[in-house]
């Protein structure tokens, strides 16, 4: 059965719309990179799948209509880690890590146990176990944002939707992260990943999808998807591209000047396929 089913949706803003009929399908199993440029609908894609924005058209989780779902029905089947990661709580990282399981079900001490594992897990995988009785508000930005991940993956759901989980991150922990995602992949769960690093999405991801301006405009593997022309007209930009033993390396390296604009200008293209 697919485990997330998205048929249609649309998204105004006013008078605006910044989501066209966006249909999407994403099985078990599967690490899916949400690529594209800023304003292309990434993150108000995710927002909408989660009912957290006003949207048309047809979301079900595991066949189960998602608008008809109770707040704590729809934390059973996904998470979310959201772009804005300012924290103020003067809580330890463990108690916002343990925050992930208490957003899923009301404490019972027949289940403590059990959760402790998930918080632990969660933890580990992050690599922030050693942080766990240091307040969130004493660590780098870097290492707060490693804990809220850890929080989102506590809450232990078939479906982790994540807006740019790598930002801020260094090097050594973003290719960390991107194992752990993909390795949540290997064991059967499924991640979305609002993504700007387009080299980590093209090593890592099993699923590549595109949007621009509000639509898809790409959707398969990081092979057959990133391409030159695609990246051209969708970034503006050029790009190395090279097959490795590793995986496919893309990496941005310069602007493509606007034909319209003086010889060393540039700016941007967007353009929809």
């Amino acid at each position: 059965m697919t485990l997330l089913s998205v048929n249609k949706l649309s998204v105004f803003r006013g008078k605006q719309q910044v989501l066209h009929d966006t249909t999407l399908d994403v099985s078990h199993g599967e690490f899916v990179g949400l690529l594209g440029p800023n304003g292309a609908g990434k993150s108000t894609l995710l927002k909408a799948v989660l009912g957290l924005v006003k949207s048309t058209g047809s979301i079900h989780f595991e066949g189960v209509n998602g608008r008809s779902m109770r707040e704590i029905e729809r934390a059973r089947h996904a998470s979310y880690l959201p772009q804005e990661r300012e924290v103020n709580w003067q809580f330890t990282v463990r108690n916002i890590v343990s925050l992930g399981q208490a957003g899923r079900a009301p404490i019972h001490a027949e289940t403590r146990s059990g959760r402790e594992d998930v918080i632990v897990d969660a933890m580990r995988r992050m690599d922030v176990s050693h942080l766990q009785y240091r307040r969130i508000t004493e660590l780098s930005g870097g290492e707060q944002a490693r804990v809220l991940i850890a929080r989102a993956l506590a809450q232990d759901t078939p479906l982790l939707l994540a807006d740019e989980p790598a930002a801020g991150l260094d090097p050594a922990h973003q290719i960390g992260l991107m194992e752990r995602l993909h390795e949540l992949a290997s064991e059967g769960k499924s991640v979305i990943a609002c993504l700007h690093e387009i080299p980590l999405a093209a090593r890592w991801c099993s699923r590549i999808v595109v949007m621009n301006n509000g639509t898809i405009v790409a959707d398969g593997p990081a092979g057959e998807v990133l391409n030159d022309t695609l990246i051209s007209q969708v970034y503006g930009v050029r790009t190395y591209m090279a097959k490795t033993d590793e995986g496919l390396l893309v990496v941005p390296t310069t602007l493509i000047p606007h034909p319209s604009k003086p010889s060393g200008e540039l700016e941007w293209q967007e353009t929809r396929n």
